[in-house]
């Protein structure tokens, strides 16, 4: 194929891809009770296995980072086996794929761990959890400096675990208002030590998760996610892009694998960001590969990536329609579209 997105593409010495076309992560739910990821899970992973690239279903880093029934862990042994199956499936079929490493901070809820949810600062976000008959969020309580520092190191054995896993790396999730993003939010984060009350202060829990990544695992097996857009929730702040700006650069010093837009959509534009798509806002201050993210379809993602408005295109809905997807994008057969039916099952 000719085309620029079916080509290979280089992430780094470690990591080629087999084209530009990444499956987002998208929340499943299908892990067992012990979080654990199930046989449907490896069968479901493995039919994707021909994009360039696999980004799990977000995996918890803590039994208190949970907010949704049956999402995997990687955090307990029994965890780290059941991806195992699900990475070997992968890599029989010729695929790569990372694991995203979540928590989910004040979007937590006790009733999956039994403890009351952490967060940067004592604020709650309102409304039901999702998929949730009754539960509403609740007041988190704000972890101490100590319990900060104890959560890096969560993350950097999740990051482990991945490796152990089988996983080629991780993407570390720093977006849609979970813990990452809400210590980068003055809505959020009202802290007076090392990890809050100034911009630079801010970017640091950000930045010394990745640095822990980084050292476990190796910057070319690092990535993380972000929501400069602030589009789910969260509350926008006048100075929070001046937060994002000074984490982009920063991330420019790291060589890590990728950066990764999370969006649900990523057509509007935001004053606050130069009147600039969500997107259009990272790629101008980060200079490495960018993933765009963001209710693309193959044709959008073809104008990205030629208009070199991204290096890769994560697509989600379409490719739980499609499990193929790739073969009928290089065929160019017509795609089953997507009916929020299919995220009950695995298909």
């Amino acid at each position: 194929m000719t085309e620029k997105i079916f080509q290979e593409y280089k992430l780094n010495s470690e990591l080629t891809l087999a084209n530009r076309i990444i499956m987002a992560p998208l929340t499943r739910c299908f892990a067992d009770e012990k979080l654990v990821p199930t046989q449907q899970m490896v069968d479901y992973y493995a039919r994707r296995a021909d994009v360039g690239l696999i980004i799990s279903e977000a995996a918890i880093i803590d039994p208190i980072a949970q907010g949704y029934p049956n999402t995997p862990g990687i955090f307990s042994k029994a965890q780290v086996k059941g991806w195992k199956k699900v990475t070997k499936a992968v890599h029989e079929r010729g695929g790569k794929m990372f694991c995203q490493l979540w928590h989910c901070g004040r979007t937590a809820h006790s009733y999956y761990s039994g403890k009351q949810p952490v967060a940067p600062s004592v604020c709650a976000w309102h409304g039901k959890v999702p998929r949730s008959k009754d539960l509403e969020y609740e007041m988190p309580r704000s972890l101490t400096t100590k319990e900060v520092k104890r959560t890096i190191k969560k993350y950097i054995k999740a990051a482990k675990n991945a490796m152990k896993a089988g996983f080629d790396g991780v993407e570390i999730h720093g977006a849609n208002g979970y813990l990452i993003d809400q210590f980068l939010r003055q809505d959020t984060n009202k802290r007076d030590d090392r990890f809050g009350g100034s911009t630079k202060k801010r970017t640091r829990f950000a930045l010394r998760v990745v640095d822990g990544v980084v050292n476990a695992i190796g910057a070319e097996k690092t990535a993380i996610r972000l929501s400069p857009q602030a589009y789910v929730h969260l509350q926008y702040t006048k100075g929070d892009e001046k937060t994002y700006r000074r984490l982009l650069k920063r991330l420019n010093k790291r060589n890590i694998c990728y950066v990764h837009l999370g969006a649900f959509d990523d057509m509007p534009t935001y004053d606050y960001l130069g009147n600039r798509k969500a997107s259009e806002f990272i790629r101008r201050f980060y200079k490495g590969t960018f993933i765009a993210c963001g209710s693309y379809n193959l044709e959008t993602a073809k104008q990205a990536i030629e208009q070199n408005k991204a290096d890769l295109v994560a697509i989600g809905r379409p490719i739980i329609a499609n499990p193929d997807f790739i073969k009928k994008a290089k065929s160019e057969q017509q795609m089953i579209p997507y009916e929020i039916g299919m995220l009950k099952e695995l298909i």
